[in-house]
């Protein structure tokens, strides 16, 4: 039974918390209402300046916001001195500590304490909280002859805050773990910036936690060189990000851009999944060279000299002109797009050069660019050019390259003919998943189309420094000098970090996380690696979870990229899914062949592994979760979920049709998400892709139901 008294005194020290949290937001609040007052008069650096520190104040309002739900979550007591732990560090008036944020060094000892490595704390306090009460206390005590020597009693309560918060139900969203992050997810979380960080582990070891938790550190820490950049947290569906969108900002963070590697090319439609066939075909490092020769194809040298009429005199088109023209252009090493305006330049000047002959020179420098004027406005020299060197978007290059055997052949003569057969496609043919990284790898090449939006440029060193003042006057917060002296600069430099991005796709990030990375292709390692030229990622994910297969290992897989900056951590510890579920999950995957990591379940749920065999799964799996959200919905809400194969999606779909609060999912859409009840229909049709049916089995944290037609894998039986 808690300690009435404790939960008193606990509950005073959180209350002074929140008094402090409110004086903070209305401080900034009635700031940031002075300077909306004050209105766009003025000049305008006055105007930039009030912007500014608009700007300032809504983030720290909004940093503020974010953190009001468990503000405070934990205690660590040393001999001599006490610090609460909570998502924010927050100080009374004459700056006393409150509140110690979670990622400082301070609050360490909180995840990574043991009976055998204490690290000077003597007692470890969990404090659970329901809105600003105080709902539940536990204490971990490491010595209990300094703690009784401090005047504190010695009594453990509860039944462990990691299995209380495991036990909670899934609300369609993840559940941060700021409270219950144990040591070997710690030693993730702070592991240093530089490198890639490969972080595999199986079903329900808190991976995605982990990594969003060590973005929101990494933030922290790095925040002068990260800031400006920002953070990029790559998921494998829209779906997912959902499920995550709130964890960054309730940890404080608003600097990490979450999106999946669609998001990276956007205004491309590429929702069609593609076929595995093709899609390795189209994620080889070798389709690299294709599209660098299917780049270089679009410029052509004439079979011949061509005249042209301008005012009724000819000037001549030569061969040899275009050839050196091109050559010029491409010597810079510019994109595609650039380059040409290069080349369209020289062949102007050349073209005009002939015609200032014909009138006998001595024209001055109006009457040339009225020459050059007239000679880019002719038709014909206009189509001429265009042959040589026409305009081009990655998306037409790559429905040129698939449309046209002849394009494909010429770029690609390595490839077999069976594996150029695969390729090739209708001109109309939509976009596919496995198409982005290749239109991603055109865009490099290719550049902006002439007109296209440029990176804003950065501050002057000026502004920097009088941004600098400013956050020693006012405290830096969640902006830094740099990032501030953007938003003073003009409208544009005020846009945050995922606007800019999103402007600009040849943004670079200082860090990117990647989860479910087993299922990337090498076109698609290009295409983040473009993001990031420093190479440093967090890489999450878990083998045996690969729907392609024949992935063995990281080093395998990454080492070529990354080379000794390659670096790999375990997590062997599943919190969330059911020793059972595990057990019958692991079973399978080592009957399958999977790469299967080490996994040590620490929750038990009784009778949480459920067979059932129907002649028609896929109704009888609808009939079953259609009585698990009622039984849900009637004892306090819970998630449910059919994951069925991805070739009878619509049956099940109309199947549950009548129970929306039912997910129906292929397995590759599942992942990542977790389910208080997951039923399996037909996991016959779904082993077909040894990995799918692996995540299909990990997604429960209750209750996994497989309804099957006589037939079962190999394990599962």
């Amino acid at each position: 039974m808690e300690d009435a008294a404790g939960l008193g005194a606990e509950q005073a020290i959180i209350d002074g918390m929140y008094v402090r949290l409110d004086d903070l937001r209305a401080e900034a609040t009635d700031r940031l209402a002075a300077i909306r007052k004050e209105g766009p008069s003025g000049s305008p650096q006055n105007r930039s300046e009030r912007d500014a520190f608009a700007s300032l104040y809504e983030d720290r309002i909004a940093s503020l916001d974010a953190v009001e739900d468990r503000l405070c979550f934990g205690r660590i007591d040393g001999v001599s001195e006490r610090h609460y732990i909570g998502r924010i560090g927050i100080s009374d008036p004459d700056y006393v500590p409150l509140l110690t944020d979670w990622r400082a060094k301070a609050a360490a000892p909180f995840y990574s304490a043991t009976a055998r490595d204490p690290q000077g704390i003597i007692s470890r306090r969990h404090i659970t909280t329901v809105g600003r009460r105080v709902a539940a206390l536990e204490d971990d005590v490491f010595d209990v002859e300094a703690l009784r020597s401090a005047g504190r009693n010695a009594e453990l309560t509860g039944e462990g805050a990691l299995l209380s918060a495991l036990s909670a139900r899934r609300t369609g969203r993840m559940t941060d773990i700021v409270a219950t992050i144990q040591a070997e997810q710690d030693s993730v979380i702070r592991a240093p910036l530089a490198g890639a960080l490969v972080v595999q582990g199986g079903p329900g070891t808190g991976k995605t936690a982990v990594a969003l938790h060590r973005a929101a550190f990494l933030l922290y820490h790095h925040r002068e060189r990260l800031v400006a950049s920002g953070v990029l947290v790559i998921g494998p569906s829209i779906l997912f990000l959902k499920y995550i969108d709130h964890v960054l900002p309730s940890l404080g963070e608003t600097g990490a851009v979450s999106t999946t590697l669609a998001g990276l090319v956007p205004g491309v439609d590429a929702s069609i999944r593609e076929s595995d066939e093709v899609a390795a075909v189209k994620g080889r490092p070798s389709m690299a060279r294709v599209i660098a020769a299917a780049v270089r194809e679009r410029q052509r040298l004439p079979l011949d000299d061509q005249e042209v009429s301008i005012d009724g005199r000819r000037i001549v088109i030569r061969r040899q002109d275009i050839a050196d023209a091109q050559a010029r252009a491409r010597k810079d090493g510019s994109p595609y797009n650039t380059a040409r305006t290069t080349f369209v330049r020289e062949m102007i000047r050349r073209l005009t050069t002939q015609l200032v002959e014909q009138l006998g020179g001595g024209l001055d420098e109006a009457d040339r660019r009225e020459l050059e004027g007239e000679i880019r406005d002719n038709r014909d020299v206009r189509i001429a050019l265009n042959l040589a060197w026409l305009p081009l978007t990655p998306e037409q290059l790559l429905q040129d390259l698939f449309s046209r055997p002849h394009l494909l052949d010429h770029a690609a003569p390595r490839l077999s003919r069976a594996d150029r057969a695969l390729l090739r496609r209708s001109a109309d043919a939509p976009f596919t998943d496995a198409d982005l990284p290749l239109i991603d790898e055109a865009f490099d090449l290719l550049g902006d189309l002439p007109g296209g939006e440029a990176r804003p440029g950065g501050p002057s060193r000026e502004e920097v420094e009088y941004a600098r003042g400013v956050l020693d006057i006012f405290g830096g917060g969640m902006v830094s000098a740099d990032l501030l002296a953007q938003r003073m600069a003009g409208t544009r430099a005020r846009l945050t970090i995922a606007e800019h991005a999103a402007r600009d796709r040849r943004w670079t990030f200082g860090h990117v996380i990647v989860d479910e990375a087993q299922d990337l292709s090498p076109m698609a390692w290009r295409m983040l690696l473009r993001r990031c030229p420093s190479r440093s990622f967090t890489i999450v994910g878990d083998l045996a979870q690969a729907s392609s297969g024949g992935v063995r290992g990281w080093t395998e897989t990454l080492g070529s990229l990354f080379g000794n900056a390659l670096s790999e951590r375990t997590l062997t510890v599943g919190y969330r899914i059911p020793a059972s579920v595990t057990d019958a999950a692991q079973a399978y995957a080592s009957a399958a062949g999977l790469p299967v990591s080490p996994l040590s379940a620490v929750r038990e749920v009784e009778d949480a592994v459920r067979l059932t065999r129907a002649d028609d799964p896929i109704a009888e799996a609808a009939r079953i979760a259609r009585a698990h959200a009622d039984r849900l919905a009637s004892s306090g809400g819970g998630t449910s979920a059919v994951i069925a194969p991805e070739s009878r999606l619509t049956d099940a779909l109309r199947a549950v049709a009548d129970a929306p609060e039912v997910s129906v999912l292929s397995p590759r859409d599942a992942k990542g998400l977790e389910f208080d009840v997951v039923v399996i229909a037909d996991p016959v049709s779904i082993a077909f892709r040894p990995g799918d049916l692996y995540v299909a089995l990990t997604r429960p944290t209750g209750i996994l139901e497989i309804v099957h037609d006589g037939a079962l894998p190999p394990g599962l039986g």
